[in-house]
């Protein structure tokens, strides 16, 4: 029985491969072979040996197929293990209504990953996430990690409209304030498995050290946030703010992942994080690439002791 399974698990990836390299419309994947053989086996391995023929093949390697193309096959192949995925509503430009934060980069994709590969961190915590964005890493820590709770903030107000819309689109319910965990700060029964989920407005250089408190968070989290000497300051002063509030508590995890574009900035990170106080270590590169990032981008998460 169990060389027939081996066989069929070939001919699934065969049949996958194939339609991969060339480029088939993926409606013609066998989708519906797959999840029966989800339901009937290890879903983690046999989605990584899909991977292995598919986005991570060393024809597309060599010969990347285009970035849209694979990131809607991505999209289908994560959803099928939850029945679920991450749905998002960004900008088509970079920079929109002032901001940079209506579209996802490259950093919120590598945290997300190392998220999915290290869902012990998150799982049963609070979460605060910094400069959220449209909300990728954050939606796909709540659907894959399991976290108590988790707190999108940002503080431009068209980032904050859009991410209170991509949590709606995901299918959460959005708490209108951190009040409302405060009353009931119990933890969620098994039915309803997702978390409790807010988004509140943060703004780095006005917060005070009490507002932050509010929030009880375990594990802060930030992605591509570190892309001037200004927002570098900001960060570190909420840092050290957060590294104070709850002194009779144990103090909360730290991940900031960033792009690394300019190694003064992030020098100039690693500086102020040093004066602050505040220990820092780089977290090993994970195994799993599974979004397509520009090329030559170089990156990197810091876990921070508060």
């Amino acid at each position: 029985m169990a060389q027939e399974e081996r066989a069929d698990a070939a001919r699934l990836l065969r049949g996958f491969e194939r339609r991969f390299l060339a480029a088939r419309a993926l409606r013609s994947f066998p989708w519906q072979s797959l999840e029966e053989k989800l339901r009937d086996s290890s879903g983690s391995e046999l989605l990584l040996d899909i991977l292995q023929k598919t986005v991570k093949h060393p024809l597309c390697v060599k010969h990347p197929p285009s970035v849209k193309y694979s990131r809607s096959f991505l999209s289908e192949l994560i959803r099928k293990p939850s029945g679920d995925s991450v749905t998002l509503c960004e900008s088509t430009a970079i920079v929109s209504h002032g901001t940079t934060g209506l579209v996802t980069w490259n950093a919120a994709l590598y945290l997300a990953e190392w998220a999915v590969e290290n869902p012990a961190v998150f799982a049963h915590r609070m979460v605060l996430e910094l400069g959220s964005g449209a909300g990728l890493t954050g939606l796909a820590i709540c659907k894959t990690c399991r976290p108590r709770a988790y707190i999108f903030s940002d503080c431009h107000s068209h980032v904050l409209e859009q991410l209170r819309g991509n949590v709606l689109l995901n299918g959460f319910s959005l708490e209108p304030s951190i009040d409302t965990w405060a009353q009931h700060p119990g933890p969620h029964t098994p039915e309803a498995e997702r978390p409790w989920v807010t988004v509140a407005r943060l703004d780095w250089d006005t917060v005070t050290a009490p507002q932050l408190a509010a929030f009880q968070p375990d594990v802060v989290l930030a992605a591509d946030v570190l892309y001037c000497p200004e927002t570098v300051l900001s960060l570190v002063g909420v840092l050290r703010k957060l590294s104070t509030c709850r002194k009779d508590q144990r103090a909360p995890d730290a991940y900031i992942a960033f792009t690394i574009r300019n190694p003064e900035t992030c020098q100039l990170f690693t500086t102020e994080l040093g004066q602050a106080g505040i220990p820092w270590e780089e977290v090993p590169c994970h195994d799993q690439k599974l979004f397509p990032y520009e090329e030559h981008s170089e990156m990197a998460i810091l876990k921070l002791t508060l």
